[in-house]
């Protein structure tokens, strides 16, 4: 829920067993009719106490996107840290393809992901790729960073986390969204789920 274009989710059965949508939209404000739903697999490939590894996958997804699949694994290493991998991958069809060379032609022009290539970072749909596992990745971040924070602070300290640590990178991440604004959509859109969640018993 925490980065721009997460409008809404919802869960079903147990932490093994799960089935996770998840309604993505445009940056600013949008309708929960006008997202598009994802459905995940989410299951807990393996569980110790030194590793940790979480599989989502989707078959399909907007556009003509298909074979979602996100990965998250988590170890513990020295100085009472923990080391974190995430990876993310999915595949496109005609209708996507053409989609995305759009975007990429137009508003994704200027946008560049992490990796260096050449003397500049890298640009096109690697470049898209990046910036979304990035974006998931802070996600994972400030939600891990809130697990000791008092329940009812949990939610703004995410907001206000993920907030900041996408704004150290304004050439990748940046957008045209104030602290302000973001806060004040994501307050609607948490209040959604709630909604949602008082209303199926859940």
């Amino acid at each position: 829920m925490l980065p721009f274009n997460v409008k809404h989710c919802t869960s079903q059965g147990d932490r093994d067993g799960a089935k996770l949508s998840i309604f993505v939209g445009r940056k600013n404000d949008t309708p929960l009719a006008s997202a598009y739903r994802l459905d995940f697999d989410y299951r807990v490939v393996s569980r110790a106490d030194d590793y940790l590894q979480i599989v989502l996958t989707c078959g399909n997804g907007p556009l003509g996107t298909r074979d979602y699949r996100i990965v998250l694994e988590l170890t513990p290493i020295e100085g009472n840290r923990t080391f974190l991998h995430l990876a993310y991958a999915y595949g496109y069809g005609t209708m996507s393809k053409v989609a995305m060379q759009a975007y990429l032609s137009t508003l994704g022009a200027s946008k560049v992901g992490f990796t260096m290539e050449g003397e500049d970072l890298v640009h096109g749909m690697r470049g898209v790729m990046e910036r979304n596992t990035m974006r998931y990745y802070l996600a994972v971040e400030a939600y891990l960073a809130s697990v000791g924070t008092p329940q009812d602070a949990r939610t703004s300290k995410r907001l206000n986390d993920w907030f900041s640590a996408q704004s150290r990178y304004p050439r990748q991440l940046g957008e045209d969204v104030s602290r302000a604004e973001y806060l004040a959509m994501k307050q609607k859109e948490y209040a959604r789920v709630a909604s949602a969640r008082l209303a199926d018993g859940s």
